[in-house]
């Protein structure tokens, strides 16, 4: 009976033990991941890109975005929904990180679609239509044209542009902003500059609120 009790005793130490060691782990990894977007401050926003919402909203929402992935397209217009529900009070700016193979050409065409004013609408319609050109997780960038042609681009133009220096430009560095901010997965969001301490929407509707409420004091 007394081994029975040791036993039991002895389980139940490691399991406090282990799920004691989780908590430390996941609390210094949310720490390193704080103080690393702080030293990499002028990481998260270039000059290059792209935004909506008022540049001085009390929040900033940086997101790091690949076209091709599914998890961008399910959370895109949950973020939406965020700002309808917080007029002017939330900027959002994307980074690219298109990890996917062949993801490079989409964000080209969505960077030749900006030259024409047409970023937004080239965006949403690129995900509406995620399931089409994505296949076996590879871009089919070549599926993507025909999503666009409902919007005022000139399609042509748009192939000649996607070839500029400056895109391919942009892309380098939003890749190497990731890098520098430990950007493996995406989405990834920071709020006024914090990461998540762990993904999910409510915890970036958490990190959202808390500075929103930060911001009313």
């Amino acid at each position: 009976m007394k081994q029975k009790i040791l036993f039991t005793a002895a389980a139940l130490a490691l399991l406090a033990a282990f799920a004691l060691g989780v908590l430390i782990y996941k609390t210094r990894q949310g720490e390193q991941s704080a103080q690393l977007a702080e030293r990499n401050r002028a990481n998260l926003v270039r000059m290059h890109s792209p935004s909506v919402g008022r540049a001085d909203a009390p929040v900033e929402i940086v997101e790091f975005l690949d076209p091709a992935c599914g998890t961008c397209r399910a959370f895109y217009p949950a973020v939406k929904q965020m700002m309808a529900a917080n007029p002017g009070r939330i900027r959002l700016v994307l980074r690219y990180a298109p990890f996917h193979e062949g993801s490079d050409r989409v964000v080209a065409m969505l960077e030749g679609a900006r030259k024409q004013g047409q970023f937004w609408p080239a965006l949403e319609a690129v995900l509406a239509a995620q399931s089409d050109w994505v296949v076996n997780h590879r871009a089919q960038a070549d599926r993507v044209w025909r999503h666009l042609e409902g919007l005022r681009l000139n399609l042509e133009q748009m192939r000649a542009d996607m070839a500029a220096p400056e895109i391919a430009r942009v892309i380098a560095q939003d890749l190497e902003d990731a890098r520098a901010l430990n950007v493996t997965k995406t989405p990834e969001f920071f709020v006024n500059g914090k990461p998540l301490p762990s993904f999910g929407y409510e915890q970036l509707k958490g990190l959202v609120d808390e500075a929103l409420a930060s911001a009313r004091r």
